[in-house]
Parts: C-alpha cells; structure tokens; sequence
C-alpha cells in the first residue's frame, strides 16, 4: 500500500522541467526602473563626468589637475570673457525683471482688457530662436537699420545690442515666474488692508511685494543663467565683445582646444547650479508660507489703474511684436533699407548655405522624434518613480538624475557629449554627428521641465487605481496603458508640444553636434549670419517662429475640440 500511495503522489506532482517560476510584477518594475537610471547615467551623468575629466586633462589626455584653471585665470583675455558675461547677464537682468513683474501684475492685479492677447505678444520670444531677437535688433538698430539714430552714436555690435536682445529673449521666462507668484498669493490680506484704508503704495510695499518675492528671486536667477549660458545671441550681435559661451565655441571648434572648452564649460556651469540651488531652497520656503485657506485676489475695477496698466502692456507688448514683426518683414525685402520691394528670394537658402532647406527639414525630424520619444520615454519614467512604490532608492536615484539637467545649461551638456559620445574608446561614437545623438541629446536637456510636468499630472490621480488594479491582481503595466495614460493625455500632449518647440529653436544645446548631413535650421541661421546673409538667416529664423507658432495653435486646438470632449467629465 505504502508503494501504490508513492506512486500516486509522484504522478500528482507536475514534472519538475515543467515548473517554471513566473515573473511577478515587482521584478519587472525593478528592472523598468534600473533601465531608467541606466539611460539616464548614459544621457546626463557620463557627459557631465566626460566634461569634468577633460577639465583636468592636457591636449593629449594626460591628468594635470588644476592647471587649466590656472591657465585660464592667468589668461587676461580668457578672465575678460568672463567679466563680460557677467557685466551683460547682469544688465539685462535688471532690466528684464522689473520690466516682466509690473507685466505680470497687470495680468494679475488689474482689470484690464485684451489680457489674453497681452499675453501672446509676450510670449512670442519662446517661439523664436534666440538669434532672432539680435537680427531684429540689426535691422533697427544696425549699422543699415532703421532707427539707427535713436542709438546717438553708440554701437549695437558689443555689450548693448547683447543686453537689448537677451532682455527680448528671456522677458517671456520671468513673465512666466512671476505671473505665477503673483497669481498664488494670499488675496486676504490685500483686502483686509484695502478694507483699512491702507495707501496703495504701502500696500504693494508690505503685502505685495513680499507675497512674490521668491517669485523674484527665481526670476532673477532663471534670466540671469539664461543670458550667461546663451551662445547665439552673442555669436550674432556681440561683435568682437567675446563672452564665455561665444569662447567655448572658439576653443573648440575654432582651436580644437578641448581641455580648455571644458573649464569654459565647468565655469558655466557654476552659475546655472548656483540659480538651480537658491530655487529650489526658495521653494521649500514659499510653500511653508502657502495655508490652506488662502483665497486669489479678485481686483476690483479701477479705471485709472486699468487704463495706466493697458498702456504699459500695450507699449511693452507691442514693441516685442514689433520687433519680431520687423524682422519677419526684413526676410521679405529685396535690399535692406535701399530697396523695400518684397521678394521670395532670401527664402531660397540654397544660394548662400550649402544644405538649403535641408536644415529645416533636419529641424522637423529632430523636433518630431525627441517630441514622440521624449514624451514616451519621460512619462513612463515619471510614472515609475511616482506611482510604483517599490524600489524606494532606486527610484530616488533616477528622479535625482532626471531633476539634473534642470542645473545645466545647453552648452555645457553639449560640450559632455562632445567629449563623451566622440571619445575613440565609447562604442556609441558611431552615433556622433547622427540624428540620434542630437534627439538624445535634446531629450536629455529638456527633460526636467517635462519630468516635472509629468509627475503634476500624475500626482492628481487617486492612488485608489492602482490600489483596486493590485487587489483584482491587474499588472501595473495594463492599469498604466488602459487608465493612467488615457487620462494624463493631456499631459502628455503638453510635455510633446513643449519637446518639439525647443528642439526646434534651441542653438546652445546642438552647435557641436551635427554632421555634414545633419545641419540643422538653427546652426544654418548662424552660418548665414556669419556670411553676412543677415536677410535669409532672419527668413530661416521667421520659417522656424512660423512652424513653433503653427504647432502650438494645433495643440490648443486639439486640446479645446478633442480633449474638451474626450475629458469632459474633468468639469464634474
């Protein structure tokens, strides 16, 4: 009997080559998660790491330690550089700033009319190449401009062409910052202080003022990186007045001095890390001041006040248009100023930049793969770090890396990838010079502001999802494709729209990374303005404001006809 039951229990039991142990669904986020850091330490971290070796490395690879910072302090034409660049963030800070937050509280604090059509004028430098700015101003101010006059004498070419052109460039940013801060304020106090009698002086003095004073903050340090880390503005209008990004480029692609490219690029990076550091300390301590029953302002209608803001919106607003404006028109012109007649002929590129329209449409692949690629790559990412609670360091690692590039500026990172993806011993320098390293490239540099736009979105959405999907024992990954993408689309069209509009403008992050055959529309504006084409580099520069503008409308049309109905039950 004992041998019959063996025998039974033996045949009961499947086989063991049969019994395979099923992967379960923590182990697939831990391997999702570690391929994040993975991509994200190749993306960001070893660029930044190649950049900092090649610091402290001679022409022929040998470590020398500090002795490149040495050379470059002891160097008063290198010292100089940096002087300028301070002197001309600096100035265009204190203009830009003041200018932006007396905007942002006409936005906010008024009752004024058109305030949506006040607010797409001064948006429109984000659609623009930042060179745009400085051949607009050339065409006012320069040498042949317009109102050439107006200068009494003083050059455009040097330190105020850069300062004027950076102030129209990052006026946007810190419009954006401090419409913000302004809107978030505690609306109670102003009207208890309204109710007293308090004189409007003393009250934007004591309550207003200090209510968006981190706002300020961050605004100052945003535009201040901004204009210390932009390359074509300076490589465009600056002249012989050389500043520390218009050097990096000079150092290596002009002397083919790497070593000192990247102290260049080290120093450039202090500033941006500093700015990153002060933010985020002046966040923490602005949202320990926010209570939970704070209430917005609602202004109460003032006809002086509202007429005074409306002229200063329109004055402001308009010369910003205006000045886009101008240059959109200098593309159309046969002849600036001598012959004013309207031609297509600057817009045939092929006369004066070898690659023609090749560049644009170069644009339009590295614009459409990093929007696509990007917005996948960054919201499956912000969902494994916000929503899978496992792994909780590992995921702590990986939402380190992608809040990074929000410290390092295009150029910098750029500079990494030069010395990381061309380096003779990385297999990946096959990729060098391809549109595969420029969209990675352009990805990795946008993808905080993403990231963080990401996890808004995620963060609004019940944990009761995931919760009920475990307990019906539905893996993550279903919940994430039926429930969680479907309802951040939105989101993710967001994070899309704004990938490709800044891939399509930036010059700083790509200027040493193309190839022959992948020029692109931004690095061909620079080298028709080097070879005094001014006409058609503003007509490339007008083609890619034109595409950025265009996509935009897209997107809010989309929004307003797709989502308003797919979402509707958001209004519920």
């Amino acid at each position: 009997m004992s041998e019959i039951a063996a025998r039974m229990d033996a045949a009961a039991r499947p086989p063991l080559a049969v019994r395979r142990p099923a992967i379960g669904e923590r182990q697939v986020a831990g391997a999702l998660i570690l391929a994040l850091c993975a991509l994200l330490v190749l993306i960001i971290a070893l660029p930044l790491w190649s950049l900092l070796s090649k610091s402290v490395q001679d022409v022929d690879g040998n470590f020398v330690g500090v002795a490149n910072f040495v050379t470059y302090v002891t160097t008063p034409t290198l010292m100089a550089s940096l002087f300028n660049s301070v002197f001309v963030a600096t100035a265009a800070t204190a203009i830009t700033v003041p200018l932006a937050f007396l905007y942002a509280y006409a936005l906010t604090r008024s009752r004024m009319k058109l305030k949506a059509v006040f607010t797409a004028a001064a948006l429109l430098p984000v659609f623009a190449p930042s060179l745009l700015s400085g051949l607009a101003l050339i065409y006012l101010f320069g040498n042949q401009g317009i109102l050439k006059s107006w200068m009494m004498g003083a050059k455009l070419y040097g330190p105020v062409g850069i300062i004027g052109a950076e102030a129209l460039y990052t006026f946007p940013h810190a419009l954006l910052i401090l419409t913000t801060a302004l809107a978030l304020s505690d609306g109670r106090l102003r009207e208890a202080a309204e109710a007293l009698g308090t004189s409007r002086t003393r009250i934007f003095r004591t309550i207003t003022l200090p209510a968006a004073r981190y706002g300020l903050i961050s605004a100052v340090f945003v535009v201040f990186t901004l204009v210390i880390t932009d390359f074509g503005i300076p490589k465009v209008i600056g002249g012989q007045y050389a500043v520390l990004a218009t050097d990096a480029y000079r150092q290596v692609v002009g002397q083919q001095n790497f070593p000192m490219g990247a102290v260049v690029g080290i120093i450039l990076l202090v500033p941006a890390i500093a700015a990153f550091l002060a933010d985020r300390g002046s966040q923490k301590r602005q949202s320990a001041m926010l209570s939970a029953r704070a209430v917005p302002y609602e202004p109460k209608p003032d006809a002086r006040r509202d007429w005074g803001l409306f002229a200063y919106c329109l004055i402001v607003g308009g010369a910003i248009v205006a000045t886009y404006g101008v240059a959109a028109w200098g593309s159309f012109v046969s002849y600036w100023p001598y012959n004013l007649s309207l031609t297509l002929k600057n817009y045939d590129f092929a006369e004066v930049e070898p690659s023609g329209w090749d560049g644009y449409w170069n644009s339009l692949k590295l614009s459409g793969l990093t929007a696509v690629i990007g917005a996948a790559v960054i919201f499956s990412g912000a969902y494994l770090i916000e929503k899978i609670k496992a792994f909780p360091k590992l995921r702590a690692f990986a939402h380190f890396l992608a809040m990074l590039p929000m410290a390092v500026p295009g150029l910098v990172l750029g500079l990494g990838y030069v010395f990381f993806f061309n380096a003779s011993w990385n297999p990946l320098s096959v990729f060098y010079g391809t549109l595969t390293v420029l969209v990675v490239n352009c990805v990795a540099h946008f993808f905080t502001v993403a990231h963080i736009t990401a996890l808004t979105a995620l963060k609004q959405i019940d944990g009761e999802f995931e919760a009920v999907s475990a307990s019906l024992k539905v893996p993550f990954w279903t919940t994430f494709g039926r429930v969680t993408a479907p309802i951040c689309m939105p989101a993710i069209l967001d994070i899309a729209v704004y990938l490709f509009v800044n891939a399509m403008t930036t010059v700083s992050a790509v200027i040493f990374l193309y190839g022959a055959d992948t020029k692109l529309a931004s690095i061909a504006i620079v080298h028709m303005d080097e070879a005094g084409a001014v006409a058609s580099a503003a007509a490339m520069a007008t083609v890619i404001m034109a595409t950025a503008i265009g996509v935009k409308v897209l997107h809010v049309a989309l929004t307003a006809l797709v989502f308003g109905r797919l979402q509707r039950w958001r209004r519920r």
